[in-house]
């Protein structure tokens, strides 16, 4: 580690030294990759004074520790009450970005990533996961003996404090190898890296993020579902479909990153579903979801069946997909109407469940005719289009529609009708793809399809569909959001040093707003959406 390169880093961020309190505050974070972050707030009259408190820390850590040092701004003084109602008034779980202090010389202070790495803050019993007030409160019983163990015995009792400060920090961080930039800015990018070298970045990302997807899988083949990492709990449920569609995605980062020999782990892995979570009915082969037999589950069966052949060239597992193929017409009314859900006797259970499950099976059926050339997929393919063409289905803005318009547009590659349905999907939804600041990584899978078909509608000689539209506007939110989910909802080293294992989670991605929250399906949609981006943006 070149401490004399931290030095000037952290220097070159200016406003170091509080002129009311005629002190620098400094905060130093520590990891050895493999323990919690240790972390120390150094509180001194000079600047020369505080780093010579942190260089005596840093001579003492290893080269390849992640540090991240940071400066106190922007301290604010409340009362106990208005700390507590400002608190209550945030919208979302873990959307409070400051750090706090329970008395003024720092002695008692969190920072945010501390407070969020453990849960500190917990959200009212009545909270949903969503934009409907989390009315959250400090649970004292974590705070209290977190304190005591990084600090020793506290000089104020927190709980009972009349006045508590809240702050801000901007600063930076290093793996060892290298000094970022971190953001100074009131998006969820708040206190994470500054990218400076985009493609190299994201291409680390889907790196680690098979890693860490391909090491869920148990060696039964089955998945660890996910994890609560701040409270560090492993989640004990388990969605079947799920199953397939994350398996779906490990063999497009499979392809990504070459380590060929990870195909024979999955393979395992979709043995374990084929044995544990199908059932055969009439000659049909569907997966049972706890009862339950789904149209997104036929479809990411024969999707996740079709890739696997496709980029191994194993054909073992196609009389099973053709089973699965045999299984979508029970799913369809006379009207052409698709049903959702039915039960193991194929009567009709629930007639609409999500928006999700067509545009999936045109996806997955599309993949299937391109494997087999079989006339029977392709009919059926057609036969949905039309349905949905027919019912404004481009109003759904819906991801899995994207991407089925197109992979379909590799079948008829002249239609107008998928074309112009395709181009509504993604355009009347495209001021909320811009402005929404959770990471919602399916936003980036249906800006990826569709900037790939606008390039298939102008390649046709379809321009006339595309002039109500701005392309420019599109591509600047593809670039947007894809840089958005690397440091937003990706576990990089500055989010995972405050977590209890934290190289564990490197590779990960996390839902914010669910505690941290990260499961194989948010592995998933990130990976497929960083995938496709980067093969499209930077022509591997």
């Amino acid at each position: 580690m070149v401490i004399n390169q931290l030095k000037q880093s952290i220097r070159k961020v200016g406003d170091l030294y509080d002129p009311s309190t005629q002190t620098v505050t400094l905060v130093l974070s520590v990891s050895d990759r493999q323990q919690r972050a240790k972390v120390d707030f150094i509180q001194r009259p000079t600047f020369s004074q505080a780093w010579r408190a942190v260089a005596e820390i840093l001579a003492q850590t290893a080269q390849n520790a992640w540090v991240r040092l940071e400066s106190v701004q922007s301290v604010q003084k409340l009362t106990r009450t208005q700390f507590e109602k400002r608190l209550a008034s945030v919208e979302r779980m873990n959307y409070w970005r400051d750090g706090v202090s329970f008395d003024e010389h720092f002695e008692t202070a969190l920072l945010e990533m501390e407070i969020n790495g453990q849960a500190m803050f917990r959200p009212s019993k009545g909270h949903r996961i969503g934009r409907n007030g989390a009315k959250s409160w400090v649970d004292y019983q974590r705070v209290v003996p977190y304190l005591k163990r990084r600090n020793g015995e506290l000089p104020v009792d927190v709980t009972q404090t009349e006045n508590i400060w809240t702050f801000t920090t901007v600063g930076i961080f290093t793996t060892g190898a290298k000094v970022w930039q971190l953001a100074d800015t009131e998006t969820c990018a708040k206190g994470i890296r500054v990218l400076t070298d985009p493609q190299a970045e994201i291409k680390q990302v889907i790196d680690d993020g098979e890693r860490f997807l391909i090491n869920q899988l148990k060696p039964d083949g089955k998945f660890v579902y996910g994890y609560y990492p701040s409270r560090q709990r492993v989640l004990t449920g388990y969605n079947c479909v799920r199953h397939f569609s994350s398996l779906y995605a490990l063999l497009e980062a499979i392809e990504f990153t070459e380590r060929t020999e990870d195909y024979q782990k999955v393979k395992q892995a979709i043995q374990w579903g084929l044995d544990n979570v199908t059932i055969e009915v009439n000659g049909a082969v569907f997966i049972n979801d706890n009862g339950e037999l789904k149209l997104g589950g036929q479809a990411l069966l024969m999707l996740t069946l079709s890739k696997y052949q496709e980029v191994t060239g194993d054909d073992s597992f196609l009389p099973i997909l053709m089973k699965a193929f045999q299984g979508v017409p029970y799913f369809r009314e006379p009207s052409g109407k698709l049903v959702h859900v039915l039960n193991p006797d194929l009567t009709l259970k629930a007639a609409y469940r999500i928006i999700y499950y067509e545009g999936e099976v045109v996806f997955g059926l599309a993949r299937l005719y391109e494997l087999t050339k079989n006339e029977d997929v392709l009919a059926l393919v057609k036969q949905i289009l039309d349905f949905m063409v027919a019912n404004n289905y481009g109003r759904y803005h819906d991801h899995w529609i994207s991407y089925a318009i197109n992979e379909a547009l590799q079948v008829f590659p002249n239609n107008r009708d998928y074309m112009a349905l395709g181009l509504k999907n993604v355009f009347i939804h495209l001021k909320f793809i811009e402005e929404r600041e959770t990471t919602y990584p399916t936003l980036l899978e249906l800006v990826d399809a569709a900037v790939k078909m606008t390039d298939m509608v102008k390649a046709t000689g379809n321009d006339d569909l595309l002039a109500p539209y701005n392309l420019r506007r599109l591509r600047q939110a593809l670039k947007y959001r894809a840089e958005y989910e690397v440091t937003t909802g990706s576990y990089l080293p500055e989010i995972a040093m405050y977590l209890y294992a934290p190289a564990k989670f490197i590779g990960g991605f996390y839902a914010r707003h669910d505690s941290f929250r990260t499961r194989i399906d948010d592995c998933e949609h990130f990976l497929s959406g960083l995938i496709n981006y980067y093969n499209y943006t930077y022509r591997r």
